[in-house]
C-alpha cells in the first residue's frame, strides 16, 4: 500500500475523470490509471466503475474511499502532533468561532488562573466551517463555540469531548425607535414578514438558528435581507435599521442598555439558549494542552455562568 494511492483515490472520486485527476496529481494519465489499478489489486476489489461514459464508484470505491478520507486525515494530524512535540516552543491552538474570540475568550482565559496566563496560546479566529476543518485535521487542540443539543457538528462525540464552559442566548434584536421600542417585531405576519439579517450556513450559529427555528416555521413570517458569518455585520445592520438580527446576547449587551440602539424584537420566547463549549479531541495531548484541558474542565466544574446578564422584553 502506498498512501499516495489514497490521495488518488479521493481527487478521482471528486472528478470522476481520469485525465483531470491525473493533471490535479500531476502526473501522466498512464501512470495515474496504474496507481488506481494498484490499489483495487491491494483491495481484492473494483473500485471504479468504468462500464459506462461516465465514471462512477462502485460500492466498494464508495466504502474505500470514506476509508482513504479518515486515514489520511488521521496521518496528518498524527504528523502535526509530532511537529509540536519536536517543538522547542509548544504554544496551545485555540480555534474560536469569531463572536466567541472577542466577547468571552480574553476574559476566560484570564479566570482560568496564573498557570494559563504563562501558556503561550495562538488563537486562530474563524467560521464554524473552518474552526471544524482545523479540529479535524489536528491543526488545533482545542474548538471554543457556540452549541446546541438538537444541532449537529462535524465533530463525533466519540472522538471530540466537550465542556459546557457557559450558557448564553442569541435575542433577536432590532433598532431601537424614540419610545425605546424595536422598530421591527417578531413574529411578523404573512402580509408584513420581518426582514432577516441572518448568519451563513458556514456559522455555527446559522445552523444553531435553523435548526431551532424550524420547529416553529408556522408561526414566524421573516424574509432574508442579507446574510454574513460575522455576528459584528450582522448587528451594525440591525442598528441601522436593516432588519432583525439574532445575536449573542453578550456581544448585544452594551446596545441593549438603556442608552443603547437596539431592543429586542419581540417576546422573549424568540431567544435562542445556547452553551458556550470548549472540544477537544479525545487522543492525547501534549502535556500542556492537557493541563489547560484540566484547568478549564477545573472551572467549569465550579461555575458554570450566564456570559450576560438577563434582558427584558420592552
Amino acid at each position: 500500500m502506498d498512501t499516495a494511492w489514497l490521495l488518488d483515490l479521493q481527487v478521482l472520486a471528486k472528478t470522476l475523470n481520469f485525465s483531470r485527476a491525473a493533471e490535479i496529481r500531476n502526473i501522466t494519465q498512464p501512470a495515474f490509471g496504474r496507481r488506481i489499478k494498484s490499489l483495487e489489486a491491494w483491495c481484492g476489489s473494483t473500485l471504479i466503475d468504468r462500464s459506462s461514459h461516465r465514471l462512477a464508484l462502485t460500492e466498494a470505491g464508495k466504502v474505500m474511499v470514506e476509508a482513504a478520507d479518515d486515514v489520511i486525515r488521521r496521518l496528518e494530524r498524527s504528523k502535526h502532533e509530532l511537529q509540536q512535540l519536536r517543538s522547542s516552543t509548544a504554544t496551545l491552538t485555540v480555534a474560536s468561532t469569531h463572536a466567541l474570540s472577542y466577547t468571552f475568550f480574553p476574559g476566560w482565559v484570564q479566570g482560568l488562573g496564573s498557570l494559563a496566563s504563562t501558556m503561550p496560546i495562538r488563537l486562530l479566529s474563524d467560521n464554524m466551517n473552518e474552526c471544524e476543518r482545523l479540529m479535524l485535521a489536528g491543526e488545533a487542540h482545542f474548538l471554543l463555540c457556540h452549541h446546541h443539543p438538537g444541532t449537529a457538528t462535524r465533530l463525533s462525540e466519540r472522538e471530540f469531548p466537550m465542556l459546557t464552559l457557559s450558557h448564553e442566548r442569541l435575542v433577536p434584536v432590532s433598532r431601537r425607535d424614540n419610545e425605546g421600542q424595536a422598530i421591527y417585531r417578531l413574529p411578523g405576519s404573512p402580509a408584513r414578514p420581518v426582514p432577516w439579517l441572518m448568519f451563513e450556513g458556514t456559522s455555527g450559529m446559522g445552523r444553531i438558528l435553523v435548526s431551532a427555528l424550524s420547529q416553529r416555521t408556522e408561526e414566524l413570517h421573516l424574509h432574508n435581507v442579507f446574510s454574513s458569518h460575522l455576528a459584528m455585520v450582522l448587528m451594525a445592520l440591525a442598528l441601522e435599521g436593516k432588519g432583525v438580527a439574532w445575536i449573542p446576547e453578550s456581544l448585544a449587551a452594551d446596545e441593549l442598555s438603556p442608552g443603547g440602539g437596539l431592543a429586542i424584537a419581540g417576546p422573549m420566547d424568540w431567544a435562542v439558549p445556547v452553551q458556550v463549549a470548549l472540544f477537544r479531541t479525545v487522543r492525547p495531548l501534549p502535556d500542556m494542552a492537557e493541563r489547560f484541558w484540566q484547568l478549564a474542565r477545573n472551572q467549569s466544574l465550579g461555575q458554570v455562568s450566564s456570559v450576560a446578564g438577563p434582558v427584558s422584553a420592552p
